[in-house]
């Protein structure tokens, strides 16, 4: 299965370069994901995420299914960035992101000591727009989001935008033409905006399948 989607993902590279859907202007080069929500490890939740190459650029084992603390690591199993549910019960599901790894066990020398974005679960009976899934915010303090999540994760199609609206990254369904075969909702693209970190993109998938899986 694994080294089907490698093959896959290259694929799924050279059809995206020849049907762009996303808004960029020239000369801008977007990068294409696919993500396969299973862990390499065995007896673990998780993700992998394979680039146009075939190689895997990030991945995410979990041992619990609901954990307080996710953290997003490189192939080699590098930690990038730690994510924590918030222990303020008075905040509607809100995830503190955190630059590298934190915690007591921590064993890397690069750290945020403080969280560098919150993101928060939108209640849609709170607000008018209900196709608004979740804001990011730089600062808890802050009373405007970064980045705003709309769509619906459960389909498996969702844009992140920043304050002027602009689309930075977008997860789409990849329904597999090869062979005939279709892999539902467990394999799906992520494709990121020049100038958006493709692992703080990877990072609010994590948090969207948490908040609404």
């Amino acid at each position: 299965m694994f080294i089907f989607l490698k093959s896959l993902s290259r694929s799924v590279h050279e059809e995206h370069q020849e049907k762009p859907e996303l808004s960029k202007t020239q000369g801008d080069l977007c990068t294409s994901l696919t993500v396969w929500r299973k862990s390499l490890l065995v007896s673990c939740n998780g993700f992998t995420v394979i680039d146009s190459d075939g190689n895997v650029v990030y991945r995410v084992d979990n041992y619990m299914r609901r954990p307080k603390e996710l953290i997003l690591m490189d192939g080699s199993g590098k930690s990038i960035l730690t994510m924590r549910r918030s222990k303020n019960l008075r905040l509607v599901d809100t995830w503190l992101v955190y630059g590298g790894e934190v915690g007591d066990y921590c064993t890397s020398a690069k750290s945020s000591e403080k969280p560098i974005f919150y993101v928060k679960k939108c209640i849609n009976i709170l607000h008018a727009n209900r196709n608004v899934l979740a804001y990011v915010y730089r600062r808890s303090s802050d009373k405007r989001y970064a980045y705003i999540i709309e769509g619906s994760y459960s389909h498996r199609s969702c844009k992140v935008l920043d304050e002027t609206k602009r689309v930075v990254a977008e997860i789409r369904r990849k329904d597999a033409i090869i062979g005939g075969i279709s892999f539902g909702l467990e394999v799906f693209l992520l494709i990121v905006q020049a100038g958006f970190d493709p692992g703080f993109a990877m990072a609010l998938v994590l948090l969207l399948d948490q908040m609404f899986s």
